[in-house]
């Protein structure tokens, strides 16, 4: 599923908070946003989805396989959303109803798409918690979030996000909160189910070297600004802007850190 964002432009009341940002994502192809905080990158994957907040105005485009979404009516917008976008977000505490079971809510995008038996919900939501690699599948569907770590949740998160095998799957810092052996984990499932559905991937994250291990372009942003985009490979050897310096740099000091704590 190919994502083309043409001169995305976010205003909140007289304050432009993304300016102009365009970037394309081929079918099947992984696509970094970084940026520190107030960068404008979770307020791009807002747009994208069509969901900004209240006060908020978007101009330019946003086109999925051609299809203009930008601007569409929210029954349009719900339609793709899990179906055709499917989206893990930062904190599976907040992303996750406490009161229903992991099943139910692993369940959930199949059963608002079609009729399914109880034993059919179960089923499936028995393989999505396998899809995951969730310990005890048939055990974990019967459990509450509060009773799994915060790397299962994310697990559970990001079943929910695959659960339609959308076509996109944007990724919106999901492993900031997790320690760093569990980051590293998280990363490699995802890895590996986008590698497996053959779905485009847009990952949304402050940190470059998380991106170096999962996409292969990136887009920097500053104050809503791309100021600097490439392979992930070349931004890291030579970046080109003092605010990729900075970022770059600080992956180096995260990558040296663990390699001394190992």
């Amino acid at each position: 599923m190919t994502l083309e964002v043409r001169g995305l432009t976010i205003r909140i009341g007289d304050r432009t908070v993304v300016d102009d940002v365009s970037f394309t994502v081929p079918d099947g192809g992984r696509f970094g946003l970084i940026g520190g905080s107030g960068s404008g990158k979770s307020l791009t994957v807002l747009a994208i989805l069509g969901l900004l907040p209240d006060g908020a105005d978007a101009t330019g485009s946003v086109l999925l396989d051609g299809v203009e979404l930008l601007g569409a009516p929210e029954r349009r917008l719900a339609r793709v959303r899990g179906s055709r976008i499917g989206t893990v977000f930062q904190d599976p505490q907040t992303a996750l109803n406490p009161l229903r079971t992991i099943g139910r809510q692993l369940a959930e995008p199949l059963r608002l798409r079609g009729r399914l038996t109880r034993t059919a919900t179960r089923a499936e939501a028995v393989r999505l918690a396998g899809l995951v690699r969730l310990p005890d599948p048939g055990r974990v569907v019967d459990a509450y979030p509060h009773q799994l770590s915060g790397g299962q949740r994310q697990r559970v998160a990001i079943g929910i996000a695959l659960a339609l095998s959308p076509g996109l799957l944007l990724a919106d810092e999901p492993t900031t909160a997790l320690d760093v052996t569990t980051q590293a984990e998280v990363l490699g499932l995802f890895d590996r189910l986008v590698a497996d559905a053959g779905a485009s991937l847009v990952f949304v994250t402050h940190d470059l070297a998380v991106l170096a291990g999962i996409t292969r372009e990136v887009l920097v942003l500053s104050e809503g600004r791309a100021v600097e985009r490439g392979p992930v490979a070349q931004v890291l050897a030579a970046p080109q802007h003092p605010v990729t310096a900075a970022l770059v740099a600080a992956a180096r000091a995260t990558s040296f850190g663990a390699g001394e704590g190992s």
